[in-house]
């Protein structure tokens, strides 16, 4: 990328980032962006194929006891990074996707939480807030996937600002967003959407992923029916069925791939991260995989004894291992 394309770039996102139309349901709802984050969109305007999309995009508490970070969007038009900068930068980044059925977005559980445990760790973090697979985007299925390769390029084209290495970013992804970290970071990269600005020629690529409680199979006995109706519709055809099940067609270009899944886990039984394991291995992709005792589906951070909250230091040694 040349020194004008850059500052082309640069000067958009700072644009961006300072732009009124951050979030707007968010804003209206009254849950302000976390002190330390930022928030940017990441399309310049509207996000493609929204010619059809009449839904309204709002923040709600993920649970009616939750804090007033921990709150989830549904209907999601204006799909957004929120960055959050290391204390002491070890010149590494992460992008976080959060989970959700494919039906809403747990940005605080899946998202500032974690991005607060890995900017203690010293990386740039990222926490990508995606749309919805249902909600009538012209992509249909592939819109989540369209957001999450302009973010990672997005956030491998602001390294330089950022003073972290492009080559150095992980992809972590959780439930459903573990379905969509898959996707984007163990398939080979097809365009989903026409090039828009300097940021598109950055390749779609990531130094580590992981992939905690992953969605991964879209047939068989283990699936998450709601994933699969969100994505696919009531009546997915077998062909369909098989295209969207991640332990199919794995690249040999698949980055190191760590696992966290509780044995527990009846939502999203832990058969979909062997699977996956299965595929990697084949593939001689490096991999990690834990299983945990107990935690349930979606335990994130949640304390010890009733989930595994050790995690994070088993994936950051996992992810230093692998360069990241």
């Amino acid at each position: 990328m040349t020194s004008i394309d850059r500052r082309e770039l640069m000067t958009g996102a700072i644009a961006a980032a300072t732009a009124a139309s951050f979030a707007p349901a968010a804003m209206a709802q009254g849950f302000p962006v976390p002190q330390g984050f930022e928030r940017f969109p990441i399309w310049p305007g509207q996000a493609p194929g929204g010619e059809r999309v009449t839904v309204q995009e709002i923040e709600t508490k993920r649970r009616p006891d939750s804090g007033p970070d921990d709150t989830a969007f549904t209907h999601i038009v204006t799909p957004t990074l929120t960055m959050l900068r290391p204390a002491k930068p070890n010149g590494a980044a992460m992008m976080l996707i959060p989970g959700g059925g494919y039906a809403r977005v747990a940005i605080g559980h899946e998202g500032y939480k974690i991005a607060r445990r890995f900017a203690e760790a010293g990386y740039v973090c990222f926490v990508l807030l995606y749309r919805l697979p249902g909600d009538g985007w012209a992509a249909g299925p592939q819109a989540p996937l369209q957001d999450a390769q302009r973010a990672l390029r997005l956030v491998r084209a602001l390294a330089p600002k950022e003073k972290f290495d492009a080559n150095r970013i992980g992809v972590m992804g959780f439930s459903a967003g573990g379905h969509l970290a898959a996707w984007l970071t163990s398939r080979t990269p097809a365009e989903t959407y026409k090039p828009i600005d300097a940021a598109d020629r950055e390749p779609i690529r990531a130094a580590v992923a992981a992939y905690m409680y992953p969605v991964i199979q879209m047939e068989g006995a283990f699936v998450h029916q709601g994933s699969r109706t969100q994505l696919l519709g009531p009546n997915p055809t077998p062909e369909r069925l098989r295209a969207y099940s991640l332990d199919q067609d794995v690249s040999a270009e698949t980055p190191p791939v760590f696992f966290a899944h509780a044995l527990d886990d009846k939502a999203v039984p832990p058969e979909n991260s062997l699977s996956m394991l299965a595929a990697l291995r084949a593939k001689g992709i490096p991999t990690e995989c834990h299983l945990f005792e107990n935690g349930g589906h979606g335990f994130g951070l949640v304390p010890e004894p009733a989930a595994p909250a050790h995690w994070p230091d088993l994936f950051l040694s996992f992810a230093k291992r692998h360069g990241l």
